[in-house]
């Protein structure tokens, strides 16, 4: 059988860099979902960029259906059937469902202008494929993040698209969310609809894939039926010799990361803590040394919480102390000043500033109370820099290459690296991995637990259970802006959490 689509042997430089060096690609049929997998720096999304038209090949071959073909830019792939959702949501919010699902080319149009009738109509034939019951009158602003996500993918099915992208289409969605998502999958490969499924999450790999393709250092190392791998393979394949890590140890047999005296005030202490509409009367408290986390579904006021504490929203109600010390958190600049570091979950649109040097970017935090236009950069602050981004094990060529043009790992590594440059007391994790490759989240942890044996309280938001478990001390729930179970990891597991999130108490 002719496959879907093939690619071999492509080529791909920037610079120096050779992004894709040989890779291949096999897309065995129609309604097939094929995953694509490798660490941050493997070339996913050079080879993703090429499959939707957005860049050129130096070399290689692309056949659809047995024949060559050569897309010149996003719209030469959307007339070949291939399109591509973003892992950051592409819709206009103040626009309807239906504006939004047929926007570029399906809006219906009459002699006299728009037929809002008629779009909507066909909005609803195009929801209906993916067994969807949304509003086609509602704006878009006022869906849930998994809601806009499938008006995106319902966007790329009104274009007639034969293979469907989703990249990380999963990072900023709860558990119930994902599935939902699978089952569009699911209705999709019914069609005849293939899908080029990207994730760092294996249990999501194993749940929907059928075939796969590892890419590592911009050349395939793996295509095969998924079924011929299990997670370890998979990793060992993704990784090479980084597979050989020691296994994980239970959290309870680790060597203790607490530090300080037993008589001396938390780190951390939160009081009653409310923020209107988000988080009620919570309790908070991290040791010096400590790493404590937030489980809880999306909703729940965990980011609400963080961003209180750090200042990024007002208090209604409650008290925050650091080292004892009464702190009323107003504004960002004050909460750094007094030892507290934030991490937000989006790093390209909080986290960094991506036309930036990697230079720049470290010590943004670190040069806060200086005038920025008329100092330059000393020659301590470059040092600083190049120990945070070693201790991080940040990859680039250089300290003043522009953070955008690293992987989503490295940068995710300079987004932490800013704030040990700083030296923190305090520092709050909002998706601390999130988007991030096994082998970067391993490395990552890695650094914050020597961050915490150096006497820092972390305290970590995440919707992945297992990261929890796999990182923190104890671990606080919280349902509906309440904290409803405070836990020591080595006494939970992944389902007690999801019960526990969900309201079962």
């Amino acid at each position: 059988m002719t496959p879907l689509l093939t690619l071999r042997g492509v080529h791909k430089r920037f610079g120096g860099v050779h992004a894709l060096d040989g890779a291949e690609l096999t897309i065995s049929e129609p309604g097939v979902v094929h995953v694509l997998i490798g660490q941050n720096g493997s070339g996913k999304s050079t080879m993703l960029g090429v499959l939707s038209g957005q860049l050129r090949v130096d070399a290689g071959e692309l056949r659809l259906d047995g024949q060559p073909v050569r897309f010149t830019s996003p719209v030469a792939a959307l007339r070949h059937g291939i399109a591509m959702v973003s892992q950051e949501t592409a819709v206009a919010p103040d626009l309807t469902v239906a504006e939004n699902v047929l926007l570029g080319r399906g809006l219906v149009r009459r002699w006299s202008g728009l037929s809002p009738a008629a779009t909507r109509k066909r909005a609803q034939e195009v929801l209906a494929r993916l067994e969807l019951d949304y509003d086609p009158r509602q704006l878009v602003r006022d869906l849930r993040p998994d809601q806009r996500q499938m008006v995106e993918i319902a966007r790329a099915l009104s274009t007639d698209a034969r293979i469907l992208i989703l990249d990380e289409p999963t990072s900023s969605l709860t558990d119930d969310e994902v599935e939902g998502l699978f089952g569009a999958i699911r209705q999709l490969k019914t069609q005849g609809v293939a899908t080029v499924f990207v994730s760092h999450r294996l249990p999501e790999l194993f749940a929907i894939g059928d075939e796969v393709t590892v890419l590592r250092d911009g050349r395939t190392v793996a295509q095969a039926p998924l079924a011929h791998f299990d997670p370890h393979s998979l990793v060992e394949a993704m990784v090479g010799e980084i597979a050989a890590r020691e296994p994980r140890q239970p959290r309870g047999s680790r060597p203790s990361s607490r530090s300080g005296r037993d008589d001396a005030p938390p780190a951390l202490r939160v009081r009653g803590l409310e923020v209107v509409g988000a988080v009620r009367g919570v309790d908070v408290e991290v040791g010096r040394g400590e790493i404590v986390g937030i489980s809880g579904l999306v909703g729940a006021g965990r980011s609400e919480l963080l961003e209180a504490i750090f200042g990024v929203r007002p208090l209604a109600a409650g008290t925050v102390e650091l080292d004892g010390a009464a702190f009323a958190p107003s504004a960002p600049r004050d909460s750094i000043q007094r030892g507290l570091g934030f991490l937000p979950p989006d790093r390209k649109t909080e986290g960094l500033v991506l036309g930036m040097s990697v230079r720049g970017n470290v010590t943004m935090v670190q040069t806060l109370e200086r005038a920025r236009l008329r100092s330059p950069s000393s020659g301590a602050e470059t040092r600083s820099a190049q120990a945070a981004c070693d201790a991080m094990g940040v990859k680039t060529a250089s300290l003043d290459a522009p953070v955008g043009s690293l992987s989503g790992g490295n940068q995710q590594k300079v987004a932490l690296a800013k704030w040990l440059a700083r030296g923190p007391r305090v520092l709050l994790l909002d998706e601390p991995t999130r988007g991030v490759d096994v082998a970067a989240k391993a490395e990552i942890h890695e650094q914050l637990r020597a961050v915490a044996a150096d006497g820092v309280g972390l305290l970590v938001s995440s919707s992945e259970n297992e990261e929890l478990i796999e990182l923190c001390d104890r671990i606080l729930v919280m349902f509906r802006g309440r904290v409803v179970a405070a836990l020591e990891t080595e006494n939970c597991s992944e389902p007690e959490l999801v019960r526990l999130a969900g309201g079962h108490t």
